[in-house]
């Protein structure tokens, strides 16, 4: 099948879209991504890219067509917008110019939900069958992390969601009880299919030497590692409020590694509350070299805020940790925190409970190391169980030949 992927986001940013374009690449299928320059989480070009260069690449045999985009910034709401709509307007004027193949389908994550105006374009214009991923729930994404406040703004990007989901053929679903939202909107649960994040076949269990140059980076004790986006969705109130409560036990030692909006925060914080000898931002790495650090952990953290519509998701970190056999610590509700307790991988409290977040970690810290390592062994087994990828893209590759079958 000839598919063209539309995401505002791709490699070199770390998104879970590019190993599902590389697995359905290996499989013999002719895959193209239309995308824009990469400015995530930085806020700026990553070096070496520009409104000229790099425009065409290849990524294990992905062709990568990127249209001009308005980076994103550090500035706030009004900068991140103007970065949506920039993608949004380059891709549905200049994509077609770009991508004139004809495609048997045309796929997209609607992660910013704006990509779905591009989509809806190509559809007319390739007849083909669209798919979407669905990785958050539009417009409640926006009002819970605080990005939009306007009803009316809210009300106008509801009335685009219900059109978009219309017009595709098929809806993916990361999880399960995403679909009663999708129903509400009209749309049938034979177009829905629960279609999970998997982790890239990079993220495995390890055990590192002690000459290993990680060991140099990593502070000594028991290491609690965050990794990934430092927003507002992650909560790091809580993060900091739980550290803050048993900081006089230097030998709990948290680990932030990554980067975001919010990092200037979380430093200005970590200062002002007398952290800096338990609190540890490492900066941003590789993503080849997160399993490497996860080793080094004693124990893996996932956090989200308590709103409602964040206990539909299941964060995608969950997938990473699992894979890697590492004890999870989750300060999250509903679906994440039942994936952790069903697995046995990790032990899970509320969100945005410090207390409950600072007693799970000395809880974590005193458990015998044999009852951790079980615990690890359970989250592998989970995940080769539900999220294992070759599983998955075998799934989606049969959904795909079905609907491409339908379109003819």
């Amino acid at each position: 099948m000839k598919i063209l992927f539309i995401s505002q986001y791709f490699w070199p940013e770390n998104f879970r879209i590019n190993d599902l374009t590389l697995g359905l690449s290996e499989k013999g299928h002719d895959v193209t991504v239309l995308t824009g320059i990469p400015n995530y989480p930085q806020g700026q070009f990553y070096p070496g890219y520009g409104v000229f260069s790099k425009r065409r690449q290849d990524y294990g045999g992905v062709r990568v067509v990127r249209v001009p985009i308005i980076p994103r910034g550090k500035g706030g709401t009004f900068q991140l917008i103007v970065n949506y709509l920039s993608f949004t307007v380059f891709a549905s004027f200049l994509g077609p110019l770009y991508c004139r193949d004809h495609y048997d389908l045309i796929f997209f994550s609607l992660s910013p939900f704006t990509e779905g105006i591009p989509a809806m374009l190509f559809k007319k214009i390739k007849k083909a069958p669209t798919v979407f991923w669905l990785q958050d729930i539009w417009p409640e994404s926006l009002s819970s992390t605080g990005a939009i406040s306007s009803r009316f703004i809210l009300k106008m990007v509801m009335i685009l969601i219900r059109s978009i989901y219309r017009g595709c053929d098929m809806i993916l679903t990361q999880s399960r009880v995403f679909s009663s939202y999708i129903e509400r909107d009209g749309i049938s649960l034979d177009r829905i299919r629960y279609f999970p994040n998997s982790a890239e076949e990079l993220y495995q269990p390890l055990s590192l030497p002690e000459e290993a140059p990680e060991n140099a980076i990593m502070p000594s004790g028991f290491k609690i590692v965050f990794a990934g986006n430092i927003g507002a969705a992650q909560d790091f109130g809580t993060i900091l409020h739980a550290a803050e409560r048993i900081k006089n036990n230097k030998e709990i030692q948290w680990v932030i590694i990554g980067d975001g909006r919010m990092r200037p925060w979380v430093e200005e914080q970590v200062s002002i509350r007398g952290l800096s000898d338990t609190v540890h931002l490492i900066g941003r790495y590789p993503m080849e070299m997160m399993p490497r650090f996860f080793a080094l952990a004693d124990a893996l953290l996932v956090t989200l805020k308590k709103e409602p519509i964040f206990t539909l998701t299941i964060p995608g970190k969950v997938q990473s940790y699992l894979a890697c056999a590492r004890p999870i610590i989750a300060a999250l509700d509903g679906e994440g925190a039942r994936v952790v307790e069903e697995s046995g991988a990790g032990l899970a409290c509320p969100a945005e409970d410090p207390d409950a977040l600072a007693e799970t970690a000395l809880k974590m810290y005193h458990m015998p190391i044999g009852e951790r390592a079980k615990m690890a062994r359970q989250g592998r087994a989970y995940f080769e169980k539900n999220f294992e990828r070759h599983m998955l893209l075998d799934r989606l590759e049969g959904w795909l030949s079905e609907l491409r079958g339908k379109g003819k």
